[in-house]
């Protein structure tokens, strides 16, 4: 029997997955603990209209992404720290630095842990991050650091 799965069940699939079922595991199972239903011909058709409305929006994320992306690239982010007198950052500036002198400074709201930095940078001078804004999308920022 054919069933479309309304939750990922381990060793079975992923949600809205069509998958072949033996008719007892979906009648005694799968059914009473509403984890699937029947694959017919009205399922079938609102499973395809719910992709493709999650397709629609995923383009249209993706879409903004490559703009915030675009106006990424154009940003020379300045940010002023302590420093010794050999070029050495007092402490680091860490990726929640980063995110929050963006915001500050260009209105643009970027989570932290989308910032692709390694460790933080202790060194004064000009470097070139990557930002993971969607899947394959990524913005490259330069950031100036200055000493105070």
């Amino acid at each position: 029997m054919k069933v479309i799965l309304k939750a990922d069940i381990k060793g079975v699939g992923k949600k809205d997955q069509v998958i072949n079922a033996s008719d007892g595991y979906a009648r005694n199972f799968l059914f009473p603990k509403d984890l699937a239903v029947e694959a017919n011909t009205e399922n079938m058709s609102k499973l395809k209209a719910k992709q493709a409305s999650n397709a629609f929006k995923k383009s249209k994320e993706k879409e903004e992404a490559e703009k915030l992306a675009e106006k990424i690239s154009k940003i020379l982010l300045k940010i002023k720290v302590k420093s010794g007198a050999n070029g050495k950052i007092f402490g680091g500036v860490s990726s929640k630095e980063i995110a929050e002198n963006l915001e500050t400074e260009y209105n643009i709201k970027v989570d932290k842990k989308k910032i692709d930095l390694k460790e933080a940078i202790k060194t004064l001078g000009t470097f070139t991050i990557e930002i993971k804004l969607f899947e394959g999308v990524v913005g490259k920022l330069k950031i100036d650091i200055i000493s105070e």
